[in-house]
């Protein structure tokens, strides 16, 4: 018989590197809950963060950010832009290269849930891109 599934809490106290260059505080995903489908973690951007370019090449990601703004260039050649700013919900589809930088003097926090439940399972980097934003 499989082992009883439960509902967990999680709080936020820890933190970890994650590829794309940015902390994250420690949230739902499958190293901390057992979740199958779905991770969810809090992000703090400090001013002048900037994450390194990537894509989540078979999840796609939601983000709602709770304080400042966010400039994110995304696209093949990183060549679209949008400023995500509090209260905003944002959406990445899978497979769409982006790259997330806090440009205010204030830190910008956000909620961040993603298909992949093993968070850092389906990140690519794209090096390749970093240098198109200046």
């Amino acid at each position: 018989m499989p082992p009883k599934t439960t509902c967990h809490l999680i709080r936020p106290e820890n933190s970890y590197e994650g590829k794309q260059g940015l902390s994250y505080f420690t949230g739902i995903a499958t190293e901390t809950v057992g979740s199958t489908g779905i991770c969810m973690h809090l992000l703090t951007m400090p001013p002048g963060a900037r994450a390194k370019a990537h894509m989540h090449e078979s999840h796609e990601t939601a983000i709602y950010v709770l304080s400042g703004e966010v400039h994110t260039w995304y696209g093949d050649g990183l060549e679209q832009q949008i400023v995500v700013k509090a209260g905003d919900l944002f959406y990445i589809p899978a497979g769409v290269p982006h790259l997330p930088a806090n440009l205010s003097d204030s830190p910008a926090s956000a909620v961040i849930a993603r298909t992949d439940p093993n968070e850092q399972e389906s990140v690519v980097l794209l090096p390749e891109l970093d240098g198109l934003v200046a």
